[in-house]
């Protein structure tokens, strides 16, 4: 079985959500899945660049989840009958335990550190950007209406592991954490 991957459904600028609710493609629900669709995007830039197979296993695994909340995302609450996949508590807690693997290894962090280091780290700072900019639209979702809450605690977690992920990247390579020296 194909898909078509042109409907022509979409171009007075509305589109469905799963259930068949038509919306604007400036939703918020879209602006928040097209952002997770985005993080989920660079977040293959990542795994490509990262020469760690354990780690390129976690990214993918987080590329997964991705997928399950653009979903939730992409679903009217109130209409859709549909199944989806679901989080689990288990998925945020796996992100706590990988941040807290790499925080034994860090130095502890004194000051605000500049978004830098090298290349990769740079990227997961990227990543880290997009997350949170995913979180603020899921937050408005929460405000107007029903929200999976995991979803907002999943992204919260997946934003600080992205910001300790790039600590541990520039650690691990022997470069320097680029501080923060505020002018005073």
């Amino acid at each position: 079985m194909s898909f078509k991957i042109y409907t022509k459904t979409g171009d007075k600028g509305e589109t469905s959500l799963i259930g068949g609710v038509r919306v604007s493609k400036a939703h918020v629900r879209i602006e928040a899945y097209g952002t997770v669709d985005e993080l989920n995007s660079y977040l293959g830039i990542i795994a490509d660049l990262t020469h760690l197979p354990s780690r390129i296993d976690l990214i993918r695994e987080i590329q997964d989840r991705l997928f399950t909340i653009g979903s939730d995302l992409a679903s009217d609450p109130e209409k859709s009958k549909m199944k989806i996949p679901d989080l689990h508590e288990s998925d945020i807690e796996r992100l706590e335990q990988e941040i807290d693997l790499m925080n034994e290894v860090l130095p502890p962090l004194k000051s605000f550190i500049l978004p830098g280091g090298n290349i990769l780290a740079s990227h997961c700072h990227v990543a880290r950007c997009i997350c949170r900019r995913a979180e603020r639209y899921v937050v408005i979702i929460g405000e107007n209406g029903p929200l999976n809450e995991k979803v907002l605690s999943y992204l919260n977690r997946l934003s600080d592991f992205l910001f300790v992920l790039s600590r541990m990247i520039v650690h691990e390579n022997k470069d320097v954490e680029i501080l923060w020296r505020p002018r005073i």
